[in-house]
């Protein structure tokens, strides 16, 4: 197929690059995601496809949110600045006439980091604690999408049902415990409320409201992982995002796993391609179905 160009929606950046046939990124390339309506989703694709279109053969999209018959529809809609349901398939071909392939970005991510592993097992987790909690399934050897394109949604089980109110609608999911943003809104009520990244500062600083704030994360992220183990007979684990490969985070979830019974224990590693796993897999997944 050539040259690709691959693109990551986040919550909160929109990453693009061109995947060469090697599987090496070039010309990599980020912005904000825009926080409105659909017009400024439609102009920040522009702005990062435009410059790529006749450089590549195809264009692979990884995404937040659940990916369905060409139409993105963001199960937490604040992760993606209010926008519930989106024609992604479409305002991507009206920028660029070149076959377009769309994933969820945990499922793309799932996808990159399993190729590293399916010499080693057949069934696989990957899991992605950023703005949202997001992940993607692998069993014997094979991608979970699903009919609707929502298998992997791990970030909507449930962590405490007496715990906030989620955006999707219900009380208590991971996401509402364990996000980038679930950690940034535990601060709320203090005299300055603060960001994940700076909350991370002040726990590596000693500082005790803060490192619970994490604990109770990492906990939420450490249970999930046990249910989906029992319920899945997994035999690894892959960590990403911005959360979950901050600095001592993995190293929480793995020293909460051990109060577990054997039986509910998976292993856990950090994604090799870091931040990078959607890009890779959306290519990747695009080469094999084209």
């Amino acid at each position: 197929m050539g040259k690709g160009l691959a693109l990551d929606i986040g919550g909160t950046k929109i990453a693009a690059a061109i995947v060469m046939e090697s599987g090496v990124l070039a010309n990599r390339q980020q912005i904000a995601t825009p926080r409105g309506d659909a017009r400024q989703l439609s102009a920040a694709l522009e702005t990062v496809i435009a410059p790529y279109r006749h450089q590549v053969d195809f264009i692979a999209v990884a995404s937040t949110g659940i990916i369905s018959k060409g139409l993105l529809t963001a199960l937490n809609p604040a992760n993606l600045g209010g926008l519930a349901d989106f024609p992604l398939q479409d305002c991507i071909q009206s920028i660029a006439d070149l076959p377009c392939v769309l994933l969820n970005d945990g499922q793309a991510a799932a996808w990159a980091e399993y190729q590293l592993l399916k010499e080693q097992c057949d069934n696989a987790l990957y899991v992605t604690v950023s703005t949202g909690v997001g992940g993607g399934i692998i069993l014997n050897k094979k991608l979970l999408v699903g009919n609707g394109g929502l298998a992997g949604h791990i970030g909507h089980t449930l962590s405490d049902p007496l715990g906030p109110l989620c955006g999707c609608g219900r009380r208590g999911c991971v996401e509402s415990v364990a996000s980038g943003t679930a950690i940034g809104a535990a601060t709320h009520g203090w005299a300055q409320p603060l960001s994940a990244a700076h909350v991370f500062t002040m726990a590596r600083e000693g500082h005790t409201p803060a490192e619970n704030i994490l604990h109770r994360s990492a906990t939420a992220i450490a249970q999930m992982l046990a249910d989906m183990r029992i319920a899945l007979d997994l035999e690894q684990a892959i960590l990403g995002g911005s959360v979950g490969l901050a600095e001592g985070y993995l190293e929480r979830v793995t020293s909460l796993q051990t109060d577990l019974p054997d039986i509910y224990r998976i292993p856990v590693q950090a994604a090799y391609h870091q931040q990078d796993s959607g890009l890779l897999g959306a290519a990747l997944w695009a080469r094999a179905i084209l």
